[in-house]
């Protein structure tokens, strides 16, 4: 599967589905976007499980401001509706590739658990 544009008319409903959804900040402009975009493209062709989205950070402000994007690219992970990684930078595909497996293997249950203790603490 290839990469999916991201909207703020499909956002929500993208990211907040069942499975895995990686999500890629870019603009047009951003030469380490250009340079990341072929491996995101070619990991996204070995991992039809996962939504591999792109949100053009030019046509979508809304979007990159929600999540307070403040360099690009920036990767986000979110696995079953629940953002579980965010970090600026191009990755190199193994090290996409180990995000990839990381996410894949979270005890959702268990984050979801961490999540409300943390949320009860503040």
């Amino acid at each position: 599967m290839a990469t999916v544009e991201l909207t703020s008319a499909n956002f929500d409903e993208v990211t907040s589905s069942e499975g895995t959804v990686l999500v890629d900040f870019w603009a047009d402009w951003c030469g380490p976007c250009k340079r990341f975009a072929p491996v995101y493209e070619k990991l996204s062709e070995q991992h039809p499980e996962i939504v591999f989205g792109k949100v053009d950070t030019e046509a979508q402000q809304d979007i990159a401001a929600k999540f307070e994007i403040r360099s690009i690219p920036t990767i986000m992970a979110v696995r079953d509706g629940v953002i579980v990684f965010s970090q600026p930078g191009a990755l190199p595909e193994s090290a996409l590739q180990s995000l990839i497996d990381q996410v894949q293997q979270l005890d959702m249950d268990d984050v979801r658990k961490q999540l409300a203790s943390h949320s009860h603490e503040h």
